[in-house]
This record gives C-alpha cells, sequence and structure tokens, in this order.
C-alpha cells in the first residue's frame, strides 16, 4: 500500500525565495492552461487534453513575457497539468465540480518527483536548492518516497508530504463489536453506554477569532498590515483545525485498536450541513473525517467497518422488542417503549439498533431498511 507521511519543516530565506518562486509560476501555468482549456471550449467546442495542454506550456515558456518559468524546475509544472487534467476527467464523468483558478492568498502546492528531489542519508533535497530541507522528522519513513508534495497553509507553514510504500500491520483479532451513534451534545455515543462528549473547538475560540476578524476588517484594502491581520485569522483557524484532526486522530485509532467490528450510520454530512441552525455544530464536530479515519485505518488493521442505511430508524426503534414508534421528535432524549414498556436513552438504544443491524449486515450481506432491502457498505 502506498502512504503519505506529512512533516513540517522549515525554509531559510533562499529556499523561501524558490518556493515562493515556483509556487507563483505553478499557479500561473495553471490558470493559464486553464482559461485556455476552458476558451477553447466555448468558443470552438473543442476539448484539449494533457499532450495538447504541455505543448502549450511549452510554447508559453518560449515568449519573453513568460521567461521566468525557466527559472524553476520544470516537474511541478507539468505535474499541475497532469492534476488539471484529472480534475477535468472527475468533472466530465460527474465526479466533482469544474476546476476553479487557482489563488495567491489560498493553499499553495507544488508535487516534485523522483528527477526533481533527492533522498539521501535522511536528508530531504528539492531540485534547484543545494540544502537540504529542515525537515521535523517526527517518526521515520519506511522507504524512499516517490513523489513529495511541498505545500504552505494561509498560516505560513510549510509542509512536505513524502508518498511511500509500505506494509500495513494486522492487528490481533479480538472479540469486541461496537457500535456508535454519532451526535451533537456528545461526539458518539457507543453501544456499552459510552459517551464522548464533543469537543467544541469552535466555540473555544470563538471570542479570539472574532476579535481578530474585527481587526481585520478595519484595515486598508492591499496594505501590510491587511496581510498580517489575516495571517492571524488564519492562525487560529489552523490551530482549531488541528485540535480537531488531533482529537479525531486519537479517537479513530482508539476504537480501530479495541475493537474488531465498528458498526456506525452512513450519513449524508454535506446534506446535513445545508441546515442554516445546525452547518456550523455538524462543521465543528467533524463526522465525515471520524468515518473516514475509521475506514482506512480499520483497512490498514484488519478490522471490519459496517455502514448502515441512512434511513434505517435506529432511534425510533427498540432495542428491546424491535417495536418502532411513529415519531420521535429531537427535544426528546428518554422514551418509554409503548409495547414492552422498556425504558431508553435516546443515543444508547441508537448506538444498540446501530450495532445489532451492523452484525446483521456483515453476516447476510444485506441491510433491513423499514422499507425493503437496501445495499451495504462494509470494509474489512
Amino acid at each position: 500500500m502506498k502512504r503519505a507521511y506529512k512533516y513540517r519543516f522549515y525554509p531559510d530565506t533562499e529556499q523561501q525565495t524558490l518556493l515562493a518562486k515556483t509556487f507563483g509560476c505553478v499557479r500561473v501555468v495553471y490558470n493559464k492552461i486553464l482559461r485556455w482549456r476552458t476558451d477553447a471550449f466555448f468558443q470552438r467546442q473543442e476539448r484539449i487534453g494533457y499532450i495538447e495542454a504541455s505543448a502549450e506550456l511549452t510554447r508559453l515558456k518560449k515568449q519573453a513575457e513568460f521567461s521566468y518559468l525557466n527559472e524553476v524546475s520544470c516537474v511541478p509544472l507539468q505535474q499541475c497539468l497532469r492534476h488539471q487534467q484529472a480534475a477535468f476527467k472527475n468533472f466530465f464523468a460527474k465526479r466533482g465540480q469544474h476546476p476553479v483558478f487557482k489563488s495567491k492568498k489560498h493553499r499553495q502546492s507544488l508535487e516534485l518527483t523522483r528527477s526533481a528531489f533527492s533522498y539521501r542519508d535522511g536528508q530531504l533535497y528539492m531540485a534547484k536548492s543545494k540544502k537540504p530541507l529542515d525537515v521535523r522528522w517526527s517518526r521515520p519513513l519506511p522507504c524512499e518516497p516517490s513523489t513529495i508534495t511541498i505545500s504552505k497553509d494561509c498560516a505560513g507553514r510549510y509542509f512536505v508530504s513524502c508518498l511511500c510504500e509500505f506494509e500495513p500491520e494486522i492487528l490481533p483479532v479480538t472479540p469486541r463489536m461496537i457500535g456508535i451513534d454519532l451526535g451533537l451534545k456528545d461526539l458518539f455515543v457507543t453501544s456499552e453506554g459510552e459517551r464522548i462528549g464533543n469537543p467544541r473547538h469552535s466555540a473555544k475560540y470563538a471570542t479570539k477569532l472574532a476579535r481578530a476578524q474585527r481587526r481585520l476588517s478595519r484595515k486598508k484594502l492591499g496594505s501590510a498590515n491587511r496581510a498580517k491581520a489575516r495571517q492571524k485569522v488564519a492562525r487560529i483557524h489552523a490551530k482549531i483545525s488541528d485540535c480537531r484532526l488531533d482529537g479525531l486522530h486519537k479517537l479513530s485509532r482508539r476504537l480501530i485498536n479495541e475493537n474488531q467490528v465498528i458498526c456506525a450510520e452512513s450519513l449524508a454530512v454535506k446534506n446535513m450541513i445545508r441546515n442554516p441552525k445546525l452547518s456550523k455544530a455538524i462543521a465543528d464536530a467533524g463526522w465525515g473525517e471520524l468515518m473516514r479515519q475509521i475506514q482506512y485505518k480499520g483497512e490498514w488493521a484488519g478490522r471490519s467497518i459496517v455502514q448502515i442505511d441512512r434511513w434505517y430508524p435506529s432511534s425510533k426503534r427498540c432495542s428491546c422488542c424491535g417495536h418502532i414508534v411513529t415519531t420521535l421528535p429531537l427535544n426528546i432524549r428518554q422514551w418509554q417503549c409503548p409495547e414492552c414498556k422498556s425504558e431508553h436513552d435516546r443515543d444508547s438504544n441508537a448506538a444498540a439498533n446501530v450495532k445489532a443491524a451492523g452484525l446483521a449486515v456483515l453476516a447476510l450481506g444485506e441491510n433491513v431498511s423499514g422499507m425493503g432491502l437496501v445495499p451495504m457498505s462494509c470494509s474489512q
């Protein structure tokens, strides 16, 4: 399998200048070729492929106006055209949106293949630079990387992502099986009754972020002070994102290490986030990122991850007798089954039902969703 190992590094002044030039050239080439391909399609109904785009890049580099493109390595320029071709392929296959133009105010990145970098004696060298990158090696690389991606976020931090081949470690088999019910008051509740509280990172930094955004709004457009204020806002957003990601990684790793089977609902987070009253809270919880981490970590560790149908009535179904109530508003957290008179906590009952349905999916390959049979989602 292939895996990306991400590290932070601290370039010196010369390397910062080289990276700034390369980022700018990648952005110019991407935007110029994207405009050229878009105009060709709408004006002449002509589809441009990667070969024609690469030839257009060669013509651009020969023009005096774009002679600065020859000052940087040609590899990241070619790689950005490959990424653009993949974006168009996904767009025409209806797997993604139309490619958009790159902005210098957003995250900057470039990709280098083996011809544009070298990895020697634990040091990483990039093309056009004689000094190695000052990388903070938090963990060793399993092998020599095949490609590296150098990026700079809006907060001004530099990162390098190394793509390497690795052998996943299969964890010992454990008899534990669990179901989880995602929520907002608690990030999730397990079928065993454990509640994992929602840290609400955005609310924790809301006051600090609002103050920084007010200061940014008072700065003159285009001024250096506005650029500094924008970076301060970006640093707060980066802090919130890092805290959320760190917490989700720890929780997903714990679930994978302790359980052989993990059952959860396949929520449509993109649709749920359209709710104007709950969109900020749902985005801050990070349900989609949590399930993504559980999926790929479970695949590496040899665990079974089962996602049941999103329309399965896990909250309205009695986990004791199977009776389904007609309505159950969100404000009702405790309810009694009218058939067997069992007292239920809404979230714990839903987690127990998710576990039962997930085990049925794992055993039968089908998921019963009240109205009939629907496909199941399972990775192992």
